[in-house]
């Protein structure tokens, strides 16, 4: 299984090195409709793609390799270092302040205290579980589209030894990819907590060269608190639950993101990447601020059986967003939601929980309506 996917790996590298090559005139961007093809211009090229980051060595070729390549990306642009937000800011500025809806001097705040929050989800509603992550990044290291191979065995080494300090219903085990018994492998597929290469989004966009090493994923006992290391983002960090106390998700991922920065700055004496306009720095610009998804897997056949877009439409109205529960892009079935924030930047992470559980509480409320409306 490792060995196929090397061997797929070192296919996508070899393509990498040739867009770099060919990428020193202004590009063609197959994604005519996306945020980089409006926002990279002739002028910005010339003036920019010339600069290498400073921390990783990173190009604006790189950074936009992904609308080059492919035909259908709606943004199409990742940030190789926290520089890349800074040296290409002529590009990442306009593209983050449309996709986010925010102004140009906007400032973002972050709030972890869960005491601000008010109610829960209904223990009524039909939930079959909550799941809230963050990215985080630290402090003199590459994101992954950037970051060098000696850079992300870092991150490992510095995760793998500060989660060792883990106490409590923290404590757990790391679990490296490189080398990993098949036995501990299969235990991971079947919890659903493995993530895999092969996407070719981020392959082309830099972030599984020198598959599997450097990566590894990090469980409590319990199996309600995971931290992937190296995947999208140098750390994602996830609190997750059967049932639908949100709440008691929200306060494990406060306490678990403390222990890991805690953890970290003790053994390099650094800190989260966090831009004051900009919030906690992530790989893709859509997750910047909160970097936060908070959701829920919830039953709503009344809204099934009003319509799919209708039920869409409303969770635009409550600043949510319904996915099948099969991810972002692996359609629906039956009439079970995956329901999120919609935000990520310019609300703090106590307002998107509080907005979620409030419009799960809605979604609920019209979905027993809509059962009586259709007879079920």
């Amino acid at each position: 299984w490792y060995q196929r996917r090397v061997r797929e790996i070192q296919t996508f590298q070899h393509y990498f090195k040739q867009i770099n090559l060919r990428m020193s005139a202004f590009p063609e961007i197959k994604s005519k409709h996306s945020l980089v093809a409006k926002h990279v211009t002739k002028e910005k090229w010339d003036k920019l793609s010339g600069i290498t980051t400073k921390t990783s060595g990173f190009t604006l070729a790189k950074a936009i390799a992904c609308a080059v390549e492919f035909d259908n990306q709606h943004c199409g642009i990742y940030a190789g270092d926290w520089d890349s937000y800074k040296d290409f800011a002529d590009v990442f500025d306009p593209i983050i302040q449309e996709y986010h809806g925010i102004s140009a001097d906007a400032k973002h705040t972050s709030d972890m205290d869960f005491s601000k929050i008010t109610g829960n989800v209904n223990p009524n509603a039909p939930v079959h579980s909550t799941r809230i992550r963050v990215g985080r990044s630290i402090d003199g290291f590459g994101l992954s589209p950037g970051i060098t191979k000696e850079q992300r065995l870092g991150v490992e080494k510095l995760f793998s030894s500060a989660c060792k300090k883990f106490s409590e219903d923290l404590a757990g085990e790391y679990y490296p990819l490189t080398g990993m018994d098949e036995k501990v492998r299969q235990q991971l597929v079947d919890d659903h907590f493995l993530f895999m290469s092969g996407d070719r989004n981020l392959t082309v966009a830099g972030m599984e060269r020198d598959w599997p090493e450097g990566r590894g994923i990090f469980h409590n006992k319990e199996k309600t608190f995971l931290v992937w290391v190296n995947e999208e983002d140098q750390l994602r960090i996830i609190s997750m639950e059967k049932g639908g106390d949100v709440l008691g998700v929200f306060k494990r991922l406060a306490k678990g993101i403390g222990a890991v920065g805690d953890s970290v700055k003790a053994e390099c004496g650094k800190d989260f990447c966090l831009d004051e306009k900009y919030g906690y720095v992530h790989s893709c610009p859509t997750n910047l601020g909160t970097g936060m998804r908070a959701s829920v897997h919830i039953d709503l056949p009344g809204w099934t059986k009003e319509g799919v877009d209708k039920l869409k439409a409303r969770c635009e109205e409550l600043a949510l967003q319904p996915r099948g529960t099969r991810g972002e892009s692996g359609g629906q079935t039956g009439h079970t939601y995956d329901i999120s924030n919609k935000h990520r930047l310019g609300y703090s992470e106590v307002q998107l929980v509080q907005t979620m559980i409030d419009g799960v509480n809605k979604l609920y409320e019209e979905d027993l309506a809509l059962q009586k409306k259709h007879g079920m």
